[in-house]
């Protein structure tokens, strides 16, 4: 079959093929896609269709064949769907993360860029300094500054923050971000011992 012959096949036979798969599909879209599909595999065949005497019903089988694949394929979907349990409801970020959310958010971005690298993220100044281009003296003041203006914002009335519960005592750490409850209550030393780093 030459390109001129296929293109006439198709032109003729597309319709009919279209209607016969959308009464076994029930799905208008899903019948020309696969008709379509039979008729690209075909392409590649159409020499020898003249020798097999039933191109029409050919490209029907194929099609046939495509259909109920795709069909099985979205049952076997839908069965993993069903025996796949939902998801655990993961409750919001408490009132303690949110307000050190907000109060990050009030200082300059050099500021809480090298706050949350070093104490969220657990790097260190040299990693921070490495990461941010900045030099390490610059990356200690950024985070020394950036504490006192913590400090600072945190200890005023959280509903200017946030409207949440004050949130002066516990500080979410790198692991308890996005996993409410988990914090730890850092003491003077050891905000010290993270300076020196």
């Amino acid at each position: 079959m030459t390109e001129e012959e296929f293109d006439a096949f198709y032109a003729s036979a597309f319709p009919r093929l279209t209607g016969q798969l959308y009464a076994l599909t029930g799905d208008h879209g899903e019948a020309q896609d696969v008709v379509q599909e039979a008729f690209v595999r075909a392409w590649d065949r159409r020499r020898e269709f003249l020798a097999d005497g039933a191109p029409e019903a050919w490209i029907r089988t194929v099609a046939t064949r495509l259909a109920v694949s795709r069909w099985r394929r979205a049952r076997r979907w839908l069965e993993l769907v069903r025996r796949t349990a939902p998801a655990d409801h993961a409750p919001g970020p408490g009132p303690e993360h949110a307000a050190l959310v907000a109060a990050l958010r009030t200082l300059p971005e050099a500021q809480r860029m090298a706050i949350v690298l070093h104490h969220l993220c657990d790097l260190s100044v040299e990693q921070v300094a490495s990461e941010t281009g900045a030099p390490v003296g610059t990356v200690k003041a950024r985070l020394s500054r950036g504490r006192a203006a913590l400090a600072r914002v945190l200890s005023e009335d959280p509903a200017d923050l946030t409207g949440a519960a004050r949130a002066t005592g516990p500080v979410p750490t790198a692991d308890s971000v996005g996993a409410p409850g988990s914090v730890r209550t850092p003491g003077k030393g050891e905000w010290e011992d993270n300076r020196v780093r």
